[in-house]
């Protein structure tokens, strides 16, 4: 088999490029195409980034990239999401810690909090004199989909202007606490962080699923032979990465995603926030 090039990034350090070689592996489905445009080539030269320099992010880029993420697609044009930018240090070190010890999280040049927020828009409706059904589980949904799409967006454009992004789920882990501490409303709740800066390291891009994978005609089908062909690729790509030497696959990494309980505490959590799911 060829020796294949599993990804290639331009990146902001110097616009250097890496590909990363790996060989004999053979992906399913790997599209063969000609030179994409600059914006598919930013998209697809995504890293997650968590060591960031000191240099700080403009408030001026800052509101601009979320002037960018509100041009997102939103439901109904609900806008049901709020952004905090938390700047207190002290505040930043303990949402990092209650985020699972990501200390990148007290350290980048800019830390947001993602809000689903379900209390603008229905207090907005019953201003116009509106008797507002509360607590739908469509609410919960579209909310979550909007601050996604926001978010996205933010992520897109930040990486345009040579930021570095990294998400951060782990403020699911202690949602209540990290409402108390952000001051959220009942309605609103804290669906994700983002660590936002310019980069100081230059991580490789992580192989994804190939696109036979994922685009399906007409009905569902399975692709299991694309899964195991993906999890050889994962396996070589863990073993050829800088700082390599880990031997493990895709399915391997989901084992403990799924077989515990991950956070159970959500759905209780929601429901107090008077996302009750009805």
């Amino acid at each position: 088999m060829p020796t294949r090039c599993l990804a290639e990034n331009s990146t902001a350090l110097g616009g250097a490029r890496r590909c990363v070689v790996i060989e004999n592996v053979t992906l399913i489905g790997t599209l063969q195409r000609g030179p994409m445009n600059s914006t598919i080539e930013l998209l697809k030269s995504h890293r997650s980034i968590r060591k960031f320099t000191d240099q700080p992010v403009s408030r001026e880029l800052l509101e601009a990239l979320i002037e960018a993420g509100q041009a997102a697609a939103t439901s109904s044009h609900v806008q049901a999401y709020s952004v905090i930018h938390v700047k207190n240090p002290t505040n930043r070190e303990t949402i990092a810690e209650l985020a699972g010890g990501q200390s990148y999280v007290a350290t980048g040049g800019a830390f947001l909090v993602f809000c689903a927020d379900m209390k603008r828009p229905t207090e907005a409706a019953e201003r116009t004199g509106a008797r507002v059904v509360r607590g739908m589980t469509e609410q919960l949904l579209v909310a979550s989909v909007d601050t996604a799409l926001m978010a996205q967006n933010v992520a897109i454009a930040a990486e345009s202007e040579g930021l570095g992004i990294c998400y951060i789920g782990g403020v699911r882990n202690n949602p209540q606490q990290i409402s108390d501490l952000l001051e959220l409303p009942d309605h609103v709740f804290p669906v994700f962080g983002m660590c936002l800066g310019y980069p100081a390291h230059d991580p490789d891009v992580k192989p994804r699923l190939p696109v036979a994978a994922i685009l399906k005609e007409d009905t569902y089908r399975d692709n299991r032979e694309q899964v195991e062909a993906f999890d050889e690729t994962m396996n070589a790509y863990y073993q050829s990465r800088k700082g390599g030497n880990k031997a493990s696959t895709w399915s391997q990494n989901l084992s403990p995603l799924f077989d515990t309980k991950l956070r159970p505490h959500m759905r209780e959590f929601l429901v107090k926030r008077g996302f009750e799911m009805k």
